[in-house]
């Protein structure tokens, strides 16, 4: 399975890179393609609601920046983990970018599977990311295979790097 890992977190050795890069090694350990992308260092503007993709431009975007380079990923993987932070009460602006540019293409054509992975510092303030992702997967058609969220008293401990490890490895 091709897995694309979508890494909203800026900090190059944070709490949210650990935990994807435990779910790729899972994943990887299971013979699966895994492509991990840190979004928080493209150049990616929001979506401008202009409507090109739906009319002239037949599903492409009018803005040429780095989310042409990740359009293709995203239509070529079998499953999307959405890795982000949390920035007062939900996933970083970098991810929230990536995100609203699938409105070009609606949604993935492959992807069937998704999961998310959480960090932050302070506990209890997942829900509405959860939300978002969840009402997100299953207008695209996805399944959650799975939600790992770490806080303060988690974040990159042996059990929850093996919580998002073993994730990777059910697939």
């Amino acid at each position: 399975m091709k897995i694309l890992i979508l890494n909203g977190s800026p900090t190059p050795n944070g709490n949210t890179i650990a935990l994807a890069n435990a779910f790729k090694e899972g994943a990887e350990s299971k013979g699966h393609d895994v492509t991990l992308v840190n979004v928080a260092h493209k150049n990616i503007k929001g979506c401008m609601a202009c409507n090109f993709c739906h009319n002239a431009g037949n599903g492409t975007c009018v803005q040429k920046d780095d989310m042409q380079e990740i359009y293709p990923l995203i239509q070529d993987a079998d499953m999307i983990v959405f890795a982000s932070p949390i920035y007062y009460f939900i996933m970083s602006a970098q991810l929230e970018s990536v995100i609203h540019r699938f409105y070009a293409i609606n949604a993935p054509e492959k992807a069937k599977y998704s999961a998310l992975l959480l960090s932050s510092y302070s506990p209890n303030v997942y829900t509405g990311a959860i939300a978002q992702y969840k009402d997100m997967i299953a207008y695209m058609g996805m399944t959650d295979r799975g939600i790992v969220t770490a806080d303060h008293t988690t974040n990159k401990t042996p059990e929850k790097l093996a919580e998002a490890r073993a994730l990777g490895e059910s697939l």
